[in-house]
């Protein structure tokens, strides 16, 4: 006999709606089955029908979103066919490509943006020895894929930074949703777009961006607002407009910051591959995920630790240019 339930439903005067034909108010409300130990939804609606279970408000989430897909499905996919055609080509360019001009690429990057030799030769040494275990065509498919999620997250992340530091009403509806993106586990995000697109790039690519854009975004809008007030000051004093203050004072200073976020949002798409690949995108993470399913030690640590590398080579080449931004902030 639940007590307090009953006296809920008497004191709101729902003994009509709660109350079996029978009058038998003691079988209603006496539980035949383990009590939890905080009172549920399921609870409350074997003491009163007119409340709905908690699977009956799984269902009428479930049943609006597959009737949304049936919908508007073809529509969405149509919109985003120019995005996977955009996948393909990125990862059929850099697969095609011969593995000498791809190396001679990647290095000649790193040594403009870190300006090292030895960071430069440590990458040529890395991609050599992923190329020789049988990785390189993988690698390219990860590396294409990674690029173009990052390209998109700046794209939408330090547009979206800037208005949040410029507005604090675009920040205080912007940060909410940075928060259940970057708490919500990442398993989470596939579902939906699986469900609306089926398995394959492109819910793989929309699970990324989710999971990996909010850095990009918080680090721009908090680089431009460290920015000091005697540096703008000064700049009003010179006639510089809202425009020139914001491109040509607030992001140069606040480019270090930016550059951070950038960092931690290729970690994040990294971190993602494995997660990704259960929808059948293609590279190491596809590569890890069968050696997990089947038990290849070898195969699992061979394709980890090119995704280990892939981590390393971004963090320490974005750090260096961090660090030359910030030499070059003080100077």
């Amino acid at each position: 006999m639940v007590a307090w339930l009953e006296d809920i439903v008497v004191a709101a005067g729902l003994q009509g709606a709660c109350t079996p034909a029978d009058g038998a108010s003691k079988q209603l409300f006496s539980l035949n089955r383990e009590v939890p130990n905080f009172p549920s939804l399921d609870q409350f609606s074997a003491a009163c029908p007119v409340v709905p279970r908690v699977r009956d408000i799984q269902k009428v989430i479930d049943a609006s979103y597959k009737t949304f897909i049936r919908a508007w499905g073809d529509q969405i996919e149509s919109l985003f066919d120019p995005f996977l055609h955009f996948l393909v080509w990125t990862e059929n360019l850099l697969v095609a490509s011969p593995w000498w001009l791809m190396l001679l690429l990647i290095v000649g990057i790193v040594y403009l943006m870190t300006r090292r030799w030895v960071q430069a030769a440590a990458v040529l040494v890395t991609l050599v020895v992923i190329g020789f275990f049988g990785m390189w065509d993988d690698s390219m498919r990860t590396l294409s894929f990674i690029l173009v999620c990052t390209v998109i997250c700046i794209i939408l992340g330090i547009p979206l930074g800037i208005l949040m530091a410029r507005y604090n009403r675009v920040r205080t509806t912007i940060t909410p949703i940075l928060d259940v993106l970057q708490t919500m586990p990442s398993f989470v995000y596939l579902i939906p777009v699986v469900m609306l697109f089926g398995i394959g790039k492109v819910p793989g690519a929309i699970a990324v961006i989710a999971y990996a854009a909010p850095p990009v975004m918080r680090l721009t809008d908090l680089g431009i607002r460290l920015v000091a007030q005697e540096v703008l000051e000064a700049s009003e004093a010179f006639g510089a407009n809202s425009w020139q203050k914001l491109f040509d004072v607030q992001i140069p200073l606040a480019l270090p910051n930016i550059l951070a976020g950038i960092n931690q949002t290729i970690m994040m798409a990294l971190a993602m591959v494995v997660i990704a690949s259960m929808v059948s995108v293609r590279g190491l993470g596809i590569e890890v995920l069968e050696a997990v399913t089947n038990q290849y030690l070898a195969k699992g640590l061979f394709n980890g630790l090119a995704l280990v590398a892939f981590a390393i080579m971004f963090d320490r080449v974005t750090r260096r240019t961090i660090m030359q931004s910030q030499q070059h902030v003080q100077d």
